[in-house]
């Protein structure tokens, strides 16, 4: 229900808050069209100590269409091809500035072997090897970021990583990565 400047949303099956509907948009699973989880998962323990931030090493989307599309095909793959339970990550974020729900914030992701207890794993939609995400896109990762540790799903001492320092991976592509060392909370190492 959207209340002049103010929207009730949620997040993982859990009500987040109240946002600026302008600050803040998040699509449930249901509204992108999700599968439900195949398995059980390990329960993750919250606050989670750390942001994980990875890119999907695919097409960039601009519109909420075709960002529900990548989301349904990139869980489509990881359940199927990958075997997950469940989409990899957390959250998603298109170029469209819309965060949209992943794997349920109460369960570990599968984004970082060895790293995934402990960890929220937010994934930017699409390649950022040589262009960053919009500046839209951006600003709904910090508000997602800033909203978790308000709402105690995120330690306020929060290390933020690249998913290249935790797996042999070029992601979050380095464009993007370069971005995320000039954010709060980075972990150099």
């Amino acid at each position: 229900m959207i209340c002049e400047r103010f929207l009730i949303y949620m997040v993982a099956g859990v009500v987040l808050g109240v946002a600026n509907a302008e600050d803040l948009v998040v699509v449930k699973r249901s509204e992108w069209g999700a599968r439900p989880a195949t398995d059980d998962m390990r329960l993750l323990e919250l606050p989670a100590d750390r942001v994980v931030i990875a890119h999907t090493a695919s097409t960039t989307c601009n519109d909420e269409t075709s960002c529900k599309e990548r989301v349904r095909n990139l869980q489509r793959f990881q359940m199927v091809t990958a075997r997950f339970a469940d989409i990899a990550y957390h959250y998603l974020i298109g170029n469209d500035g819309r965060v949209y729900e992943g794997r349920s914030a109460t369960n570990q992701g599968a984004f970082a072997i060895g790293h995934n207890a402990g960890s929220l794993g937010i994934a930017f939609i699409g390649s950022f090897n040589e262009n960053v995400p919009t500046d839209e896109a951006l600003k709904a990762a910090q508000d997602l970021i800033a909203e978790a540790v308000r709402l105690g799903q995120l330690k306020e001492e929060y290390q933020l990583y690249g998913h290249r320092q935790l797996s042999p991976t070029v992601s979050p592509g380095d464009a993007l990565y370069a971005v995320l060392q000039k954010w709060p909370h980075w972990q150099s190492t």
